[in-house]
């Protein structure tokens, strides 16, 4: 990194503390239900189906909507003026190249298929549909002009005024006002869900990052997310490590975390004595009887052995800023028996060699929900959990983030939900389940990311290495005598930790991608560095000013007269649009491109418009203020936290 940075002097308004986490909140198992009690649950509560598809609504009176939005309502109106018989026709509404336009109105060339065979139609092909799709707009001052292309493509220019208008207007009520309006109310966003008694490692890093952007986006887009961190807390292997604290630990209640050690060790311990002792072997077996028969002291070693491991979980979300709800495997285990039973009487559960099998249409391995032992799986905690969430938590969106290699898993889930009639078949309609998928990181021999030694690496150690790399290179910068250590620390943390975040979140989810702390750190190119740099140094340019910004939104007038001036503009307008494609499509990469152009859009209006000292100083001042309050929500939404000094 060639800059540097301080978390130093942010802006007047209100920003939260830097890494400020609230306590992981966790859900101990409930009571064992019976399916009495779980029928009562699901007579009260029936999931419903609406009709509604992906789009957004604009019921505030400060949001009237993405510029997207305004337009497709302004082309609504004149395609029921222009073709009165086709009532059905969308408004097709895309951003396009500059040197055609701002946006793109698209529906010539579809009316023109629809309509050519009928008689007296009026047209003689799509530019003539195009030119009166123009005629017929109503009067807008959002739009300055609309050109005729080709086969009837209609080429918007939008009111440069009318951009520099609405922008001021964020600066003086907020970026909140520039929030999606999603139609969705609830959402949950299940990632991270690391097993209890393994350390969290490298894989876990992109369904942790991801989900959280996701749930991010979500969140500003007004929507409640419950944030599920579906923990692996339940199963045979609490028998093994059980049975292993036992004797290893007699006095076991008293035993410290510290005592315990290394959890990842002591599962691999307990892991070798059962493979090798049949004695212990037995006892495990029948530990897992008791634990699940609700032993008391069964029960307290196993709560032990979760908090144990959910203290090392903290120490990862801590760094990553992350925030999560723990209702794990063992939380849904009540609800499995009631949720087969629902599906048997519906005729879905089939016996197949000894298992509880569901078949799903074109696939050739059934859904097991019982094992051929009586036992429960993966599925059987994913139906209970999908149940719960529609009927209990009432929500009316369910997003997993997990690893491609688990995507057969959750669609057949799916399938099977939407035979049960718990999801409607149409994927556009609510409620919905989305798997979020996403591919491997690798190392640099393009191999799956491990130490030297083989092992998986520990995200705690990743996560503290990039720190202590962005340290060095504020140390060797001299930062050391200028700032206190928190400074220091702070300033670290926010670089090293944004470098990792943004490196994942940049590539499209489903690809692999390399993780190397060399270009993650590098301050040149589509880098967090380089990102964070950019918007320290438009709060350096602001400072320079010795202007009070916050009284130049209230007294001064943004105007957009240099073609730069007006691309930034544009640009900082379509954040809305990107964040909502951003959701709707589940794709944070999508943000991180836009950011990154945005800095570009910036730095090219840098280059050719002075702003210090020019007649244009204040409209540019509360241009590059418009930049940089757009960059801080961007990084919000990422997770990043931004810096503000040099």
């Amino acid at each position: 990194m060639s800059g540097t940075f301080a978390l130093l002097h942010p802006p007047a308004s209100p920003l939260p503390p830097f890494l400020s986490f609230s306590r992981i909140s966790h859900f101990h198992s409930p009571p064992p239900l019976s399916t009495a009690d779980f029928w009562r649950l699901t007579s009260r509560r029936s999931v419903s189906i609406s009709k509604t598809s992906i789009s957004t609504m604009t019921n505030d009176e400060e949001n009237t909507g993405t510029v997207k939005k305004q337009l497709s309502k302004l082309f609504e109106q004149s395609l029921r003026i222009t073709v009165p018989s086709e009532s059905d026709v969308e408004p097709l509404i895309a951003a396009c190249a500059p040197k055609f336009g701002d946006y793109q109105c698209n529906n010539a060339m579809g009316l023109w298929s629809r309509i050519k065979n009928k008689k007296d139609n009026g047209f003689k092909g799509p530019p003539s549909i195009g030119k009166v799709i123009m005629e017929n707009l109503p009067p807008t001052e959002m739009i300055e002009k609309c050109t005729l292309a080709g086969p009837g493509f209609v080429n918007i220019k939008l009111s440069t005024s009318w951009i520099a208008k609405n922008i001021q207007k964020m600066l003086i009520i907020g970026i909140e006002t520039w929030a999606p309006r999603l139609v969705i109310k609830r959402a949950v966003v299940d990632f991270s869900s690391p097993n209890i008694a393994k350390e969290m490692h490298v894989g876990h890093l992109r369904s942790t990052i991801i989900g959280d952007t996701l749930a991010r986006m979500l969140e500003f887009s007004n929507v409640d997310v419950l944030r599920r961190n579906h923990v692996g807390d339940w199963g045979t292997q609490f028998g093994m490590l059980i049975e292993f604290l036992f004797d290893k630990f007699p006095n076991w209640e008293d035993a410290s975390a510290q005592a315990i050690g290394d959890l990842q060790e002591f599962y691999k311990a307990s892991k070798k004595r059962f493979d090798e002792d049949p004695a212990f072997k037995g006892r495990a077996q029948q530990a897992v009887v008791r634990l699940q028969g609700g032993e008391t002291s069964y029960r307290r070693a196993w709560a032990q052995i979760c908090e144990i491991s959910r203290n090392e979980f903290h120490k990862v979300y801590q760094r990553l800023g992350v925030q999560l709800e723990e209702k794990g495997e063992s939380f849904y285990n009540p609800y499995i028996p009631g949720v087969i039973e629902q599906l048997s009487n519906q005729g879905l559960v089939e016996e197949s060699q000894g298992a509880r099998v569901i078949h799903i249409e074109g696939v050739n391995i059934p859904l097991i929900v019982v094992k051929s032992d009586g036992g429960y799986n993966y599925a059987s905690t994913d139906m209970a959990a999908l149940w719960y969430r529609l009927n209990e938590e009432k929500v009316e969106w369910i997003i997993y983030v997990t690893d491609v290699g688990q995507q057969q898993h959750f669609e057949m889930v799916f399938s099977a939900a939407k035979l049960a009639g718990w999801l409607p078949a149409n994927d556009n309609m609510y409620p919905k389940a989305s798997h979020v998928g996403f591919g491997l990181v690798l190392g640099e021999d393009g191999k799956r990311f491990r130490t030297r030694n083989t092992e998986v690496v520990r995200l705690v150690d990743l996560l503290d290495e990039a720190k202590n790399r962005s340290k060095s290179v504020l140390i060797e910068r001299g930062k050391a005598a200028e700032w206190t250590e928190q400074e220091l620390e702070h300033t670290a943390e926010a670089v090293g930790y944004g470098a990792v975040k943004y490196a994942d979140l940049k590539n499209n989810r489903l690809t692999n991608y390399t993780f190397n702390f060399d270009q993650m750190l590098n301050d040149k190119g589509n880098t967090a560095v380089y990102l964070l740099y950019a918007h320290a140094r438009i709060c350096s340019i602001i400072r320079k000013s010795g202007k009070d910004i916050d009284e130049l939104k209230k007294t001064g007038v943004l105007s957009l007269d240099h073609d730069d001036e007006r691309g930034l503009g544009l640009h900082l307008l379509q954040f809305s649009e990107v964040v909502e494609e951003a959701c709707t499509n589940l794709l944070p990469n999508v943000l991180c491109e836009y950011l990154y152009n945005l800095s570009e859009n910036f730095t090219k209006f840098y280059s050719n418009c002075q702003v210090v000292g020019s007649a244009e100083e204040t409209s540019r001042l509360l241009l590059c203020e418009a930049t940089a309050v757009v960059m801080r929500k961007c990084f919000h939404l990422l997770g990043i936290t931004p810096v503000y000094k040099i």
